[in-house]
Parts: C-alpha cells; structure tokens; sequence
C-alpha cells in the first residue's frame, strides 16, 4: 500500500459523512452529501469524494467503520459498525482529551453524551422521537418563514427583539411563528426565537459538566447556536473544526484503533 488510510462513515437520516485519515489519526479528507433514498450510493459517493482529497484510492483502505442511521446500508465497510454515541465520543475526545459534555444537534435527533478524562461514557441522554431540538425543526421553521437555510444563522444574530415560542411542538410553533408574522414581528426576531426553542428543548435533556463541545450539522451551519448557549450556561462552548464530522471522525479513529 503506498498510501494506508482509515475511514470512518457515519450514515445519517438526513446527511452522509465520510472522513478519511493517516496512520497519525490526522483528516486528510472528508466529504458530506445528503442521504435521499439511496444510502449505498450516497455513501459510496462520499468515499471517493472523501478518497480524492486525501490523495487516496479504494485499494489504500486498510479498514472502514461505519456508524449512524444506515450503517448496515454500506457496501465498502470492513464488516464494521460502531454506535453513534461511541463514535461521537471518540471523535471529540481525540481532540479535547479531557472531562466533557458533548452536545449533538443533528437533523433527525439529538444528544447529550458526558465523558471522563479518559473519554469513556460517564452517561448519555437520546432523543429522537419528535422533532424540536433537531435541524428538521429548523428546516420545517424557514420553510414556514420561506427562507433559504443558510440565511437563519445571519438573521438570528441580527435579531434585538427575540419573540420566545411558547411551544416545542413543530405543529404549534409553526402557528405560533404565522401569528407572529400577522402581528409585524421582525423576521430575525423570529428566527431567533427558534434558535432559542431548539436550545432550551436540548439542555433540558441532562446537566452539563464544566466543559462543553458542541458538534453536529446544525452547529456547523448555525454557529450563532453556540454564543447563543455559551449565553445560556454563562461559560464558553468549544466546537471542533468539522463539527458536523465527529461522528465520521470517530469511527475513522475506532478504524485505526482496530487495524490489527
């Protein structure tokens, strides 16, 4: 092999991620693509988009680990899969190797996963049977707004009014969001006010400790969330450089750990 790399796949509902790293446990490619119907595909997309960035082809792989939604949905992993809390936990202690609280917000569900100095589980809280607190909520709100995604981030921050959702259901808040339109709300005050509904459905979830690291798609595209929360619980957020790679990340590492 002229090139051994290692491949971490995390297979999501809603995006797909690849990572691919060295020997070192360095990233040396990535790639994320949206799942739709046809996970195979998609995944075997996002490998050779992921393969050519790190200057790698398919005969370099030593191992893949898989971990998400559709895990068992991938032909080029090594016979290999990994849970999503393991992986998440894994790919955010490799780079704060120290006692945290990692908060996940995803486009499905979300999570609160708590580590020792040593990255093991201390605990984890799951929730994935309804929408608030997830990317599909934000999605289904700009949607309601007929705005593009990538403008909510911007226009939270903008906001110097935040009209607060009384609901965490996406059915009322959707309501909730038409009537304060009809009642001449700024767009941003609005925008928000979701944000901060789909924060407050988060930390509800469990306690943090001390130190937390946010990842996750909508934390990549919305970093506004993150001041917002360091906000909330008086102290910084840290956030990895490819937040909504951890969990590609971590099965990469669990990749590499396993080589042998």
């Amino acid at each position: 092999m002229l090139k051994p790399v290692f491949v971490g796949l995390d297979m999501g509902a809603s995006r797909t991620k690849v990572a691919v790293i060295d020997p070192q446990g360095q990233l040396n490619g990535h790639a994320v693509r949206k799942s739709g119907v046809d996970f195979a595909a998609t995944a075997s997309a996002c490998l050779d988009d992921s393969l050519a960035m790190a200057g790698a082809n398919r005969d370099d792989i030593v191992r893949a680990v898989s971990t998400g939604y559709g895990r068992a949905n991938v032909a080029f992993v090594t016979k290999e899969s990994k849970t999503e809390i393991g992986c998440i936990a894994k790919g955010c202690h490799h780079y704060f190797p120290e006692a945290i609280t990692v908060i996940d917000i995803g486009g499905q569900d979300n999570k609160i996963v708590k580590l020792d100095s040593n990255g093991r589980r201390s605990s984890f809280k799951m929730n994935r049977k309804c929408a608030a607190g997830t990317g599909a909520f934000i999605e289904e709100m700009a949607s309601r707004l007929d705005l593009p995604l990538e403008r909510m981030n911007d226009l939270a921050r903008q906001s110097e009014d935040m009209v607060k959702l009384g609901s965490y259901c996406t059915v009322f808040s959707a309501t909730e969001v038409l009537e304060s339109i009809r009642n001449g709300k700024k767009v941003s005050d609005i925008v928000k006010g979701i944000f901060y509904s789909v924060i407050k459905r988060v930390l509800e979830m469990d306690s943090l400790t001390e130190r937390v690291v946010m990842t996750g798609g909508v934390v990549a595209h919305n970093p506004y969330i993150v001041e917002m929360v360091g906000e909330m619980i008086g102290r910084p957020v840290m956030v990895p450089a490819y937040p909504q790679l951890a969990g590609a990340i971590g099965a990469a590492l669990y990749a590499l750990d396993e080589k042998g």
